[in-house]
């Protein structure tokens, strides 16, 4: 009996509460209808008002805990969950909760407005729960960017796919919220819509599959330098995420492409020679044909003045005088026996003058080369590595060394190549 009591006293309190304004409108002789309005409209503004409070109180405590324990922490995660507004999202629960505890006090005379109220708070429960896990990904996912075995691979790709699951799901439930339809007879009829929604998000799918590709099979990381010459693309690459992946160029400029562009079309990655111990030089001299000779012995020995082959000059000359005079070979018509060629003592040249340039990397490939002669005469090719793999250094110690060979084709009575000036045809 005393229990029963007490639960009608509190009903009592509560309808008491729930007309509070109500009661006293009707003691000034105001109209029923009237002074239910401005009852609803007092009661809702108190709501809010303490809504805002709360909100505005918890939300400086939460940060403030937050702050005190980030400071005392040596991790880093924690300044993290402070700098993506975990605090601040999680201190919208409590006044939220308010909201939704008294708004049928508060539209008790209007059931109406009660409903259509609720289902607004619902909705933005809803948005409220996904700012939180968007926050709480962004955290993670910062968080993992700093770790070194992770900071070049896609983590935005797999955050942004999880994200648009959690958007969607929240949509199709705002939706259902809203048309008083359960969840998953409103999943069911979206099946028939499937291929529509599979056609609006064809690139995201699209991307969703390549960046798990890209990083199952490590073909491409931020930071390595890839050449995309369908797209115009040459330089590093800043940042891959589900639709995009960025490129500075090496002339500051940004370019994007797809991020399926990866597995569908061809693209070349620098990362082999950045990590390698050396940067390829592969670049030929073209000589003309016209200059290419015997050499008779005055002329070696003339060339055994340049250091760098005067060993092997004497040891050939040795073998090659061996040769002839074993074989009885008439030397008086140098095409006889064995001989010299100039471009022949020129390319063991720059093989010596390769491997003793200090610039280029001894325990990695070293040759110069003779390619199949073309109309601009016969390629030298020189193929080596340089220790300095740093763009700036490595151009300039290849100019360094072509400087030098050009410079010294004139003393093998060679020539380059090159296509006449107008000057020499008005001659």
């Amino acid at each position: 009996m005393i229990q029963e009591l007490e639960t009608s006293k509190v009903v009592s309190e509560s309808i008491d509460f729930k007309h509070l304004i109500y009661d006293r409108l009707i003691g000034l002789n105001v109209s029923e209808s009237i002074a239910e309005y401005l009852n609803m409209f007092g009661l809702l503004f108190a709501l809010l008002m303490v809504v805002f409070i709360v909100d505005f109180i918890t939300r400086r405590l939460l940060l403030k805990a937050f702050n005190k324990f980030a400071s005392a922490s040596k991790t880093n995660f924690d300044d993290l969950l402070v700098d993506n507004k975990v605090s601040r999202n999680i201190a919208h629960i409590i006044p939220l909760l308010i909201a939704m505890k008294f708004t049928p006090t508060v539209f008790g005379d209007f059931p109406n407005f009660d409903g259509v109220f609720e289902k607004g708070l619902q909705v933005f429960a809803i948005v409220l729960t996904l700012w939180i896990v968007r926050s709480l990904l962004n955290t993670v996912k910062d968080y993992l960017k700093i770790l070194p075995r992770l900071k070049d691979k896609p983590i935005d790709s797999y955050t942004q796919v999880f994200m648009i699951f959690a958007w969607v799901a929240g949509f199709m439930s705002a939706i259902a919220i809203i048309t008083d339809t359960p969840f998953w007879s409103f999943i069911t009829a979206l099946g028939a819509a499937s291929a529509v929604i599979i056609l609006v998000f064809k690139d995201t799918i699209l991307g969703f599959v390549a960046s798990i590709q890209v990083s199952i099979n490590d073909m491409v990381r931020i930071g390595d330098w890839i050449t995309f010459e369908k797209y115009g693309a040459d330089g590093d690459v800043i940042e891959i995420n589900l639709s995009t992946v960025k490129i500075q160029n090496f002339d500051k400029t940004i370019t994007t492409i797809p991020t399926y562009a990866l597995i569908s079309d061809s693209f070349k990655n620098w990362r082999g020679m950045t990590n390698s111990e050396g940067r390829r030089i592969k670049r030929a001299l073209y000589i003309k044909q016209e200059g290419v000779k015997y050499l008779s012995e005055d002329e070696v020995n003339k060339l055994k003045d340049i250091q760098l082959i005067t060993s092997y000059l004497e040891t050939r000359q040795e073998d090659i005088n061996s040769y002839n005079t074993s074989n009885t070979i008439n030397k008086e018509l140098l095409l006889n026996g064995r001989n010299l060629t100039n471009i022949g003592v020129f390319r063991k040249y720059i093989d010596s003058y390769l491997k003793q340039h200090s610039a280029i990397n001894k325990d990695m490939m070293i040759m110069a080369r003779q390619l199949a002669p073309t109309t601009q005469g016969i390629p030298l090719e020189i193929y080596a590595f340089s220790s300095d793999k740093r763009w700036e250094n490595y151009e300039y110690i290849m100019s360094d060394i072509f400087d030098h060979l050009i410079a010294a084709l004139p003393y093998f009575d060679l020539e380059v190549f090159e296509l006449p000036s107008s000057g020499k045809f008005i001659q």
